[in-house]
This record gives C-alpha cells, structure tokens and sequence, in this order.
C-alpha cells in the first residue's frame, strides 16, 4: 500500500480538498480503473493551518437534519470547527468531491487527518 503525505499548511481549502480526492479515487495512478479501490492511504498534517478567509469561515454552513418536523441543524464554520475541529471540514469537503457510490466509504476510510 502507498502512503502519501501531505502537508496542508497555508493551502486553500478548495484546492487541497481536489487534490486528496484525486489521489483517494487513483486518478494520479497509470492503472486508473473506475470499479477499483487504489492501494493508496493519504495522510494531512497541519490541518488546522489551512488557509480560510473570514467571509468563508463567517458566510459557509453546514447542514444535517434528522427527518423529524423542525429537525434541521445549521453550524457556521466558525461553530463547526470549534466543536469538531478543522478535521471534519476538510473530511466534508472531500466526502463532497468523490463519486457517490458503494466505494465511497472505502475511500474515505484510508484518509488520515491530524490538526
């Protein structure tokens, strides 16, 4: 199995997020199959050093809901990184860019975050 580190201090949330997708879905691979689980795990460090304006950490919002009348839930980022932290922003942003199907969770599995 490949292991590929990466440091995300001072990078865009954004771009960081596209580039770990890419890698967890082996499109930076010579044998890029669709159906297929890379024998790749991706570890960020610094995650917590990720480069985000203020208008975003202000005006961006995450959402769940329950299913109940009244059961949607809305955090800014400010609130959700304050809670969970900046591993589970950069795990949504992520989560949110590769394909939705069965290999989803498989691929997120081998994504490695500390702040």
């Amino acid at each position: 199995m490949r292991h590929v580190n990466i440091d995300a201090d001072g990078k865009k949330l954004g771009h960081l997020a596209v580039s770990i997708s890419n890698i967890l879905n082996g499109k930076d691979s010579v044998d890029f199959t669709k159906n297929q689980v890379p024998e790749v795990c991706v570890v960020i460090k610094n995650c917590s050093k990720l480069d985000i304006s203020n208008k975003k950490q202000k005006n961006k919002i995450y959402q769940r809901y329950s299913g109940y009348p009244g059961g949607r839930r809305t955090r800014t980022m400010i609130e959700e990184t304050k809670v969970n932290g900046f591993e589970s922003v950069l795990r949504h942003a992520v989560s949110g860019m590769l394909p939705k199907n069965k290999l989803k969770s498989i691929k997120l599995r081998r994504l490695t975050i500390s702040e």
